[in-house]
């Protein structure tokens, strides 16, 4: 599904790779249809990873963190769900994934806990793609590098 988010945002939702209550050969022909799509993508500003903070990253996440990798695509982890499980094991949560993330070349090292229920991270998500969208604007690098002159 595309949403057109004004100017130059557009949210693309892929199917599910990972838990998905479908036939493996759909989950299949939705892998072929991610792994079309990301290829050669050099408007592709980013790719969020949700993944939920219950279980962490699990080996079918690395599968497509390693295709991100090879395609050169930026990503970064964002956890759904952080409400649903107690503060410590959030933390110990973020603190696996972004260690899992540093073996990762194209991987954003910020990690997001959020949570859809009571809100949680969804203001730093939000936060997190406007800087996003000002770094990438027109004439956003000619004006950092005149602040650096």
């Amino acid at each position: 599904m595309f949403f057109a988010g004004g100017g130059d945002l557009v949210l693309v939702d892929m199917p599910g790779y990972g838990y998905a209550a479908a036939a493996k050969s759909k989950i299949k022909a939705w892998t072929a249809l991610i792994d079309a799509f990301l290829s050669g993508r050099a408007n592709l500003a980013r790719v969020y990873v949700l993944v939920d903070a219950r279980h962490g990253l699990k080996p079918t996440d690395d599968k497509v963190l390693d295709a991100l990798d090879r395609a050169a695509v930026n990503y970064q982890i964002v956890l759904t769900k952080a409400d649903a499980i107690a503060a410590s094991e959030l933390a110990g949560r973020v603190a696996a994934t972004q260690a899992a993330l540093a073996k990762h070349p194209a991987a954003f090292p910020d990690v997001l806990a959020t949570s859809g229920r009571n809100g949680t991270g969804l203001a730093a998500l939000r936060a997190a793609i406007a800087r996003l969208l000002a770094e990438r604007a027109p004439g956003a690098e000619q004006a950092r590098g005149a602040g650096q002159a």
